[in-house]
């Protein structure tokens, strides 16, 4: 029932089977200059379906902070399977990279399902305030005077609680998301969430049975999709081909 602001971008080729679907992180949107970075990265290796989540850009509804957004993110993948592709793969950044572990888990079944996943900067855990920045993110979302400042940003956020129990987790979602392929990319200088988040979500998929799930931890990478750079992009490109082509060679690099 949210009316969801999204576009597709063809490959560079036209030809492509395969389609990513890119989720940007809070306060972003698909039109973005960092967003649209990614975009047209990622064009040289499949389709692109690029979306504004609830409460952000020109999308409708409230942000519920990663908790109803699977819902958009499945519209978006549906959309890419509608117009043709044969597989998907959803990409997702900071918030965007909890949604779409969620979404793959909770949509296996569906139409909505993904052949792989990948997160960029991704939380593992819910309510972490471990950082200042995060810390601050939180004292503004929690206040109606921070939700205010934030829709002046251009981002609404609701004020409704999240039920109790609370929604499932990001590092359960990758314990559940069976033999989907999970790709974890974090960097050393994250500001926002330190390389744990990173830790956990790869072990959890690999305890799940996600075997072919592959952690890279980057040296000198801050956060999300206003710090990764072109070649990591390229990187994720081609782990993608390779999955879905099923060419899947194992690698994991830890620079730490």
């Amino acid at each position: 029932g949210v009316r969801i602001s999204a576009s597709h971008f063809a490959a560079s080729d036209n030809n492509a089977t395969r389609a990513f679907v890119v989720v940007h992180g809070f306060t972003g949107g698909w039109r973005e200059e960092q967003v649209q970075k990614v975009v047209i990265r990622l064009r040289e290796f499949g389709g692109v379906v690029a979306l504004d989540m609830r409460g952000h850009g020109r999308s409708g509804g409230t942000s519920t902070l990663g908790m109803d957004e699977v819902h958009d993110v499945a519209a978006a993948v549906s959309w890419a399977r509608d117009l043709g592709y044969q597989r998907v793969v959803s990409v997702g950044f900071s918030m965007g990279g909890s949604v779409v572990v969620r979404e793959a888990a909770l949509h296996r079944e569906s139409n909505a399902n993904v052949d792989a996943v990948v997160s960029v900067s991704g939380t593992a855990f819910w309510y972490y305030r471990g950082t200042p920045v995060m810390r601050l993110v939180h004292r503004m979302v929690e206040s109606k005077s921070g939700r205010a400042a934030m829709r002046a940003r251009g981002v609404r956020i609701g004020s409704a609680p999240w039920p109790t129990p609370a929604p499932i987790a990001p590092v359960e979602a990758a314990a559940r998301l069976g033999k989907i392929p999970l790709l974890v990319v974090h960097g050393t200088v994250d500001r926002y969430f330190p390389v744990e988040h990173a830790h956990a979500l790869y072990r959890a998929a690999l305890a799940g049975g996600s075997t072919q799930s592959e952690e890279w931890i980057i040296d000198g990478f801050g956060h999300a999709e206003s710090a990764i750079t072109l070649q990591t992009i390229d990187e994720i490109g081609q782990w993608a081909v390779k999955h879905c082509q099923g060419e899947h060679q194992q690698r994991r690099v830890d620079s730490l």
